[in-house]
């Protein structure tokens, strides 16, 4: 890959990136600033849009907590940040949940309550339901992202053993206002989905959790399995008064980091093929697909026709098989790197927005017509990393990584090919 067609598609991911930044997105979206405000919030995208807040609101009397990801800390003067565990939750986590819930409880009918919330706020806001040890809680974690399940079947499970999630802090918060600010990272940009719904209604059941469960054959603790058989404390749903004085707004969503990231392909003279934000489904197999659409275009019987780039967000999930170091985006890049086979004049990008593409230190990675041959020069193979889920270790091998560090936002995925 030339280092000027690298330089296009990371110019492509930075567009889409910077069209989510807390700090420009936040204040965009709030009402007039109150004498007084307790603010709490969770996902990676927490602390930056607390910060963003403290400075929009700089004669407020702020108070309150929100909980990130580590590396994601913003310093804040007035709103207390803690960082915690992310995918799978630790006791920072924990006490970060018990700390949020009592700074909601403590809020009168006359208060304003506003929360932050963003992707990744599922993992991090763990207040397990009682009866339910965090440990338990813990190994539910594991085995949803190892599962397959996509976020919204991994949300309906974890709303139903907790005791923050599904609405359960704005049950905590009410009878004060709670006005939610929103970064949404889920295909179709439910707040019910988005870290599972904290404080918005919740459509699913404890039947609809059991189904998750025994559609991936979980083998769930036993605290957990006697939780949901029992069924005997039910999220609140639409309807239900504790959401009668409780609002909501996004600060940022996919489709806007994709509209930049194609206004910036236009500039280029570049026709755009737009997918869409909403793409889920296996990650190996999506690329694949992607790679015919490609072929077509290059073939002038696609959509478009060279030079033409395609763009896409979402969330795919990965089913793991194997016991390799990696995340969908490059397992999505692993899948169209195979199926293109070297097919000259196609590059690719793919990154999650937050900066970090499953638990490593990357973003994504870059695919070109050479990735295949490089990767066979370095003793590696495509189909061995699809096999054991290593597209980290053949990416980083072949100096094909992105690495963007944390980005303060979370807009789920973003994918760019560049057909010349």
């Amino acid at each position: 890959m030339t280092d000027s067609t690298k330089a296009f598609l990371r110019a492509l991911a930075e567009a889409a990136i910077e069209a989510a930044d807390p700090n420009v997105r936040v204040p965009a979206v709030l009402p007039d600033a109150p004498e007084r405000a307790i603010v709490i919030g969770a996902g990676k995208a927490s602390a930056a849009m607390a910060r963003a807040l403290e400075f929009a609101w700089s004669d407020t009397e702020l108070s309150g907590v929100v909980v990130t990801r580590y590396g994601y800390e913003v310093p804040c003067d007035r709103i207390e940040i803690v960082a915690a565990a992310h995918p799978v939750p630790d006791e920072a986590g924990r006490i970060a949940a018990q700390k949020i819930l009592e700074a909601a409880k403590v809020a009168g009918e006359e208060d304003l309550v506003i929360a932050l919330i963003s992707g990744g706020g599922s993992a991090l806001l763990t207040a397990p339901a009682e009866g339910i040890s965090f440990a338990d809680k813990q190994e539910v974690n594991r085995q949803l992202l190892r599962s397959g399940a996509d976020i919204g079947e991994m949300n309906t499970l974890r709303k139903h053993i907790s005791a923050i999630k599904g609405g359960r802090l704005a049950e905590a918060a009410y009878p004060a206002r709670l006005l939610t600010v929103l970064i949404s990272d889920v295909p179709g940009d439910d707040p019910a989905v988005i870290a599972s719904g904290p404080t918005v209604p919740d459509p699913t059941t404890f039947a609809d959790a059991h189904a998750v469960v025994e559609k991936y054959n979980l083998d769930l603790p036993e605290s957990v399995r006697r939780h949901l058989d029992v069924a005997a404390d039910e999220t609140p749903k639409p309807g239900d008064k504790v959401f009668d004085k409780t609002d909501l707004v996004f600060a940022a969503k996919p489709d806007k980091s994709i509209t930049a990231a194609a206004a910036v392909a236009k500039a280029a003279g570049y026709t755009v093929v737009d997918l869409g934000d909403q793409l889920e489904g296996e990650a190996r197999d999506l690329g694949a697909e992607h790679a015919a659409l490609a072929l077509q275009c290059k073939a002038g019987t696609g959509p478009a026709k060279a030079p033409c780039v395609i763009l896409s967000g979402g969330e795919t999930t990965v089913t793991m098989t194997g016991n390799g170091r990696g995340g969908r985006n490059t397992e999505y890049l692993l899948g169209i790197a195979l199926a293109l086979n070297g097919a000259a004049g196609i590059h690719a990008v793919a990154c999650d927005t937050d900066g970090v593409d499953g638990s490593e230190d990357n973003a994504g990675a870059f695919i070109g017509p050479d990735t295949l041959i490089a990767a066979e020069n370095s003793g590696l193979s495509v189909v061995d990393a699809l096999a054991t889920n290593d597209a980290y270790t053949l990416f980083e091998n072949i100096g094909e990584l992105l690495v963007t560090g944390p980005t303060f936002t979370n807009v789920n995925d973003f994918r760019a090919i560049v057909v010349l």
